[in-house]
């Protein structure tokens, strides 16, 4: 359970949801105008935490990471948009009731269901938020220091000469997003292929040889006259064809890391201090 003790605890802390997720970081915790405990927490999600979101407090817990808050992330990033600059309005509050399937408080929250409402249904307490207190009105005033000053401008026998200027300064940082996918395939391809390959074969051919003194043995053997055969059998080569699978190489797929200039444009704001009619004196604009 979060309490107004912990308040300075979850600011600027991370925020995660009931699986364990990160949604962002807390940037402001709202209070219940009736009960002053902490109802809503808004957290800066997106890119460069530029959205800020209300995410309910109700049966959160400090772990030693952060916040960590009883809804889903993906509820979180489809929540109504609300402008946390501003108060809530009742109708507002009661938006962010149904959609995250909470029931409503006793006070309001800057805008919500219960005491907060007249008998005509009109709105009559501020916003309650961190840093603000409540006049005897019950309306939304400043905060005030312990020295009695409100706000960090204001003229007065508790501030110094000077007034602070301040401008928005752009941030540009960078995210890695999958932007395509690339695959290898293989597929068996047939072709022919010829080649030459050297073959012997036997011919036959006649060899005549004269009688000799060495051969006459030989050459007398057997009858006078006869007739008879002698075969002589030939031989040749032929092709014989055989395949076998050899690994030729290796491939595989790489990335190298491009760099690209991509220009960001946004609007920033910035304060401009100028002297004012009705002021005794004369000064000049810095």
């Amino acid at each position: 359970m979060i309490s107004t003790e912990n308040i300075d605890r979850v600011i600027g802390s991370d925020v995660y949801d009931a699986e364990g997720d990160k949604i962002g970081s807390a940037t402001e915790v709202y209070l219940d105008d009736q009960s002053g405990r902490p109802e809503w927490v808004t957290v800066s999600t997106g890119l460069f935490g530029t959205r800020s979101t209300f995410v309910p407090l109700r049966d959160a817990d400090l772990t030693g990471d952060g916040v960590r808050v009883p809804v889903s992330k993906a509820a979180v990033k489809d929540a109504p948009k609300v402008d946390a600059d501003q108060h809530l309005s009742p109708q507002e509050e009661q938006e962010l009731y149904r959609y995250y399937g909470l029931g409503t408080t006793g006070g309001t929250t800057g805008g919500g269901t219960g005491d907060g409402l007249d008998d005509r249904g009109t709105r009559v307490a501020g916003e309650a938020r961190l840093g603000d207190d409540l006049d005897d009105r019950g309306q939304h005033a400043p905060r005030r220091s312990e020295d009695g000053a409100q706000g960090r401008d204001t003229s007065g026998p508790t501030t110094d000469d000077a007034m602070t200027r301040s401008e928005e300064r752009l941030q540009v940082g960078t995210e890695t997003a999958e932007v395509g996918r690339a695959r290898l395939r293989k597929h068996v391809v047939t072709e022919n292929v010829t080649t030459t390959v050297p073959v012997t074969h036997e011919e036959v051919r006649v060899e005549r040889e004269p009688i000799t003194e060495a051969n006459r043995g030989a050459a007398l053997d057997g009858p006078d006259l006869s007739e008879e055969e002698h075969e002589v059998v030939l031989h040749a080569e032929q092709p014989v064809v055989q395949k076998e699978t050899v690994p030729v190489e290796r491939v595989r797929l790489g990335t190298e890391t491009v760099t690209d200039q991509t220009q960001v444009s946004e609007q920033v704001a910035h304060e401009e201090i100028e002297q004012v009619e009705g002021g005794t004196g004369r000064g000049t604009t810095r």
